[in-house]
């Protein structure tokens, strides 16, 4: 293979690979469609040979291609490590941190912590990244992550912040009008189906008859407006009732699901400035926040 063959044919190549089409590399890319076909002409004009032939499913690579993919594949991954070790020598706490949560806790107990963080550490922007979805922090989506989870992966270190317990609440003014209603005739404000896999949603469904689940959210901050309404009975993590403006709690909390709140990075920039002081800072403000997180 010619040795003026550029990375970003490369990424060109990979691009056509996992779209299957050239408009959907174009999208990856960021780029027009017509560049997307002008650019693998050329490529394939100066290879001498074709990468990809057009299926009833799109684009499928030949052999040649195939030999491509695949190194664009390790190109990448070597690309990816290699940014993570050169993160992870700087010496002083600056530059771009990337931090990614979701937005339940943004909400109820992070923004200050990151507020307090940027007062002590002006030098580090923080690129907050907001998504209930798991980014990759092994090809650097983020380099820093709160998460909750039971089993955070082998791939990362960090610290276990607290466990993450849950009760039942209802408004308080909901009880003063109802106060004959037990759990079992009230109405409940279910899990909504981005949050159907969450162990107390499954606990909900066991111990809730399908009819008392009169509304159904698709978000912990929405479970806790719908039940500070007047709405009926709602699970949530004590977290967020107990900071919640007029829900009150209903009997004892429930047995511990399993999950626990994890401040986490990857091995290869731990050590790094900025990671390794955004850990130790957040990681000890959050530890004050214990009791709290806990529902104690």
């Amino acid at each position: 293979m010619p040795g003026s063959t550029s990375w970003d044919e490369f990424r060109l190549v990979k691009a056509v690979a996992d779209a299957h089409s050239l408009v959907g590399a174009a999208e990856i890319l960021g780029v027009n469609h017509s560049t997307v076909f002008r650019r693998l002409g050329a490529l394939e004009e100066s290879l001498g040979t074709r990468l990809f032939e057009r299926s009833r499913i799109g684009y499928e690579p030949t052999p040649a291609g195939e030999e491509m993919i695949m190194l664009a594949g390790r190109m990448s991954q070597e690309i990816s490590d290699f940014e993570r070790s050169v993160a992870g020598r700087d010496v002083k706490p600056a530059g771009d941190l990337r931090v990614t949560t979701n937005d339940t806790f943004l909400a109820y107990f992070l923004a200050p912590v990151l507020t307090s963080f940027s007062r002590a550490y002006p030098d580090i922007r923080i690129d907050l990244i907001v998504a209930n979805s798991a980014l990759n922090l092994s090809r650097r989506d983020a380099d820093v992550a709160l998460r909750a989870t039971v089993d955070p992966p082998d791939t990362l270190v960090g610290r276990r912040i607290a466990p993450i317990v849950w009760s039942r609440y209802a408004s308080a003014d909901w009880l003063t009008a109802h106060p004959d209603v037990d759990e079992d005739s009230a109405p409940w404000v279910g899990f909504g189906d981005a949050l159907s896999t969450l162990r107390p949603a499954r606990w909900l469904s066991q111990n809730v008859a399908v009819h008392r689940i009169r509304s159904r959210v698709d978000s912990l901050v929405g479970i806790a407006r719908m039940v500070g309404a007047d709405a009926g009975i709602g699970l949530l993590p004590c977290f967020i009732g107990d900071r919640t403006p007029g829900l009150v709690r209903i009997g004892h909390t429930l047995p511990p699901f399993g999950e626990s709140i994890w401040l986490l990075t990857h091995p290869d920039i731990k050590n790094s400035a900025r990671v390794r002081a955004f850990m130790d800072f957040a990681g000890a403000e959050l530890a004050r926040m214990k009791k709290m997180l806990q529902g104690e």
